[in-house]
Order: C-alpha cells, then structure tokens, then sequence
C-alpha cells in the first residue's frame, strides 16, 4: 500500500472576503474528494482572502495507481479559471 500526503498553495484572485473564499473554496473541495476519493481540507492561510493552503490524503495499491491519482489531481487543478495553482508538493509515506 502507498500513500501520500500533498499540499496544494492556491491563489483566489477575484475573491474580496473570506466569505466568498468558502463559496470558491467549497465545490472544489468537494469536486477533489469526488473525483479520486481522497480527503481533502484548508490547513493554512485561514485568514487570508486571496490564499488557500489544501491538504490532501491520498491511498492507492501501489505507487503506478498513486501517481495516476495524482496527476488526475493536477490536471483537474490546473484547468480551474478561478483558482490559481502556486504550488503543488508530494510526500510519499511507503508502507514497511
């Protein structure tokens, strides 16, 4: 079994509040746990308007599946208008 944790840095850019930061943030929270079942929360930047800090937890079989999982993962990222990704980072955790 291979897991992995990612932190994912985004820039909200047309957001003014940290109310319309929820409203941005939520579906694509919600759109990531759906689309490779992995959990997904803010861990940072909390009271940042423009700036999010995600966490991710992902598990696959085997390191080929984790890497599709994350790549999935990127692309769905990547080809959001109203988010910006700043930074995408993996640390794999290898079970002994």
């Amino acid at each position: 079994m291979w897991a992995c944790a990612v932190r994912v840095e985004l820039h909200l850019g047309a957001v003014q509040s940290l109310k319309e930061k929820r409203a941005v943030l939520r579906p694509h929270i919600e759109r990531l746990k759906k689309l490779a079942s992995v959990s997904v929360a803010e861990v940072d930047n909390h009271d940042f308007w423009q700036r999010a800090t995600l966490g991710l937890a992902v598990v696959a079989p085997d390191r080929t599946h984790l890497d599709s999982i994350l790549e999935r993962l990127r692309r769905y990222l990547d080809s959001q208008i109203d988010i910006e990704m700043i930074d995408l980072s993996v640390t794999y955790l290898e079970e002994p």
